[in-house]
């Protein structure tokens, strides 16, 4: 549309007086607008859904699968090799959904290393199917319903790194995904699409189901790798990175479900539809899983980049007691720092994005709190959890995690100084980015998230405990009578 004031995109036309509008300049010739057209992401169609099945409208069986797209022509895909096959996934600009968001094909692409032919060890593929992260429920959907989806997945994604076999790590409280994946993949041997001659390519590929004991920190793709081969789940020091020496010292990559299964249909309907959607350097389709103070919790598969506002409404019914009740959104799962309503109403879900808002998509896991929220509870709820889940191997994580887990609890009550929110603060800042893998970052976003949005309700909270007891508490949470009491109070708290 054109917006300024009487151009007249054809001149030859009788001219009528327009209203005038101020404009940067004056115009004698038809010319495209300053800036081009904001384009509304969000509202998919059907048609362009990858997960067809994810209510389970029809059987997760072969036969249904087969009816709905899955397994058309996968021997001529796998028969297009590694190279051509990375190439296009590159071009899709498909990113990993397991949290990180790290480019697939440029991940894949690491294990075609130089001379790569030439050494003698087996390679693998590793699904992470743990989904351990609070709020997030995709992965357990796509193995429940569309199990062939993630099957057909590790084929070609194993052929595009020319893996031997993928194994699936499940998270063991999966009991029912889990026997539903070993199901689909005993009916594609038995059809011949997996295993010896896989699809009658020419090419072997075995895939197996590894059942992990459920710890949150096997999530991480060394841990992981330690797990499966094993061993305790803690994560390992990088480099050397899995794609030189990984499962059993083998080559390998680790990568999420979703990530996975999405890639025969973007290789089937090409790169160029895959990235049509979402903007720039965050295109595809993406499942989001929304739950909290909703009218209609759901799993859906939308456009990257659509409104949060949109998502909840035209999903989920909406806020539970309208839009102008929400307090809060966690919106990449429960790692990621909580956004309050005034920069939900605008956000868009999408990496950059969120990472804009100092936030993050994570596995886009909304989690949605009306104001009923004690937010100060919920946030220390997540800090009992990250303690819990801690494999204490490094000492910020160990430590890190105990100290704020307490301080925690002890600002749910406001029993703490206002100072010790700056310490909370600082603590969660020494943590971060200074442990073997992610979750010290993990328990330190949302606090900082909760300081950096509702340091207010923090305060309040403190003055109101002060006013319950007739006076301010020593910091630490010792009580005014801790002394009278011959308890050791250290100078300056």
């Amino acid at each position: 549309m054109h917006s300024g004031g009487s151009l007249q995109l054809f001149p030859f036309l009788p001219r009528h007086p327009l209203p005038s509008y101020p404009r940067a300049a004056a115009r004698s010739f038809a010319t495209v607008s300053e800036t081009p057209p904001v384009r509304h992401h969000g509202g998919l169609r059907d048609q362009d859904r990858i997960f067809t099945n994810l209510y389970g409208h029809h059987g997760a069986d072969l036969k249904s699968a087969e009816k709905y797209g899955d397994w058309h022509r996968t021997k001529d895909i796998v028969l297009k090799g590694d190279d051509w096959l990375i190439s296009e996934i590159k071009a899709s600009g498909l990113r990993g959904r397991g949290g990180a968001g790290f480019p697939s094909g440029l991940k894949y692409s690491f294990m075609n290393f130089k001379d790569w032919d030439k050494d003698p060890r087996p390679r693998y593929l590793v699904i992470n199917a743990d989904e351990g992260e609070p709020g997030t429920c995709k992965d357990r959907e796509i193995m429940r319903k569309d199990p062939q989806k993630l099957i057909e997945g590790c084929l070609v994604v194993g052929r595009a790194m020319n893996a031997n076999a993928a194994y699936i790590y499940i998270r063991g409280e999966f009991y029912h995904e889990a026997t539903v994946l070993q199901q689909a993949i005993n009916e594609a041997y038995a059809a011949g699409y997996i295993g010896k001659n896989a699809c009658g390519s020419g090419y072997d590929f075995d895939v197996y189901v590894h059942r992990g004991m459920g710890a949150y920190v096997c999530g991480e793709e060394t841990s992981l790798i330690e797990s499966l081969e094993g061993k305790a789940g803690k994560p390992r020091l990088k480099p050397p990175f899995p794609a030189a020496v990984g499962v059993f010292g083998c080559p390998s990559t680790v990568t999420n479900v979703e990530t996975v299964a999405v890639v025969p249909t973007i290789i089937r309907r090409g790169a160029s539809w895959f990235s049509s959607f979402g903007r720039e350097r965050n295109a595809g389709t993406k499942l989001f899983c929304i739950s909290g103070h909703v009218n209609n919790p759901v799993t859906v598969e939308e456009e990257m980049s659509i409104s949060m506002r949109e998502l909840i409404e035209k999903h989920c019914g909406g806020v539970r007691g309208g839009w102008d009740n929400l307090l809060a959104v966690i919106p990449g799962g429960s790692s990621t720092p909580v956004l309050p309503k005034a920069i939900c109403d605008d956000q868009l879900m999408d990496f950059d994005a969120l990472k804009d808002s100092q936030s993050g998509l994570g596995t886009a896991a909304v989690i949605v709190m009306d104001k009923s929220t004690d937010i100060i509870r919920a946030i220390s709820r997540l800090s009992s959890f990250y303690k819990h889940e801690s494999c204490g191997q490094c000492t910020p994580c160990r430590e890190g995690s105990s100290w704020t887990m307490k301080m925690m609890q002890r600002l749910e009550t406001g029993n703490a100084r206002e100072r010790e929110i700056d310490m909370l603060q600082e603590l969660t800042k020494q943590v971060e980015g200074h442990t073997i893998c992610a979750l010290g970052e993990a328990f330190a976003w949302p606090i900082q998230g909760l300081i950096r949005h509702f340091r207010p309700e923090l305060e309040a909270r403190i003055r109101e405990y002060e006013k319950e007891l007739g006076s301010a508490p020593f910091a630490g949470g010792w009580k005014p009578e801790s002394r009278a009491e011959g308890k050791l109070i250290s100078p300056g708290m």
